[in-house]
């Protein structure tokens, strides 16, 4: 129960950043903070949860064997709802600064080339997870939390302006729930995330061999 909670509150803090940010006109500097989050919500939890806060990073940990089928689906649902309640909290205190209502984007236009950003920035992502915070032969080094954090700035960068730089289910649905991504949209993030995530534990897998 206590690593569901921690990936409940690490969720939470990482959803709320990203609609606080987006929605609050934090403009270029939003990644920044989406990513510094991440990272410190990371070393808040990793030694007990392994901090994952992400259904397609969950997946592939379980891929690559370090996660118990057990935690699979206890993990992705404390995750979800962390997203979800973080859009909730987000939406009540924009109203509060009377911040202006999201607009929800529809990418049914460019549905491949948000699906591809999504693939490659999952991807990344669940590579750096998995080589920083599971391979033996970084085990035990301090530096895991930053590197998947700035995995994620980096991305947003890079990839956000094309899908909105979600990289995560759970923040999907957080997006959606905040009225920032529309609802039509969210297939397009769990087939590039979960998609990506089983490439990147595949991948690891042939590179690193039984670690």
């Amino acid at each position: 129960m206590k690593k569901y909670l921690v990936e409940f509150i690490g969720t939470f803090f990482l959803v709320l950043t990203i609609v606080m940010t987006v929605l609050g006109g934090a403009g270029a500097m939003a990644p920044v903070a989406i990513g510094s989050a991440l990272m410190v919500m990371i070393f808040a939890g990793g030694h007990i949860s392994g901090a994952h806060y992400n259904p397609a990073v969950t997946l592939a940990v379980f891929l690559r064997g370090k996660c118990p089928a057990s935690d699979v689906a206890p993990y992705m649902l404390s995750q979800i709802a962390g997203a979800a309640l973080a859009a909730l909290v987000g939406g009540f205190l924009l109203g509060a600064l009377g911040a202006a209502d999201p607009v929800a984007s529809d990418l049914s236009s460019k549905a491949g080339g948000a699906i591809l950003a999504e693939f490659l920035g999952t991807f990344a992502l669940c590579y750096v997870v998995l080589n920083t915070a599971t391979a033996k032969g970084t085990s035990g080094n301090s530096f895991y939390g930053l590197a998947i954090g700035f995995t994620v700035l980096a991305c947003a960068y890079a990839l956000g302006g094309i899908s909105g730089g979600a990289f995560n289910p759970a923040v999907a649905v957080g997006i959606s729930v905040a009225e920032m991504s529309s609802w039509s949209n969210i297939w397009i993030f769990l087939v590039g995330n979960f998609a990506a995530a089983a490439a990147a534990a595949y991948t690891f897998l042939f590179v690193n061999g039984k670690d």
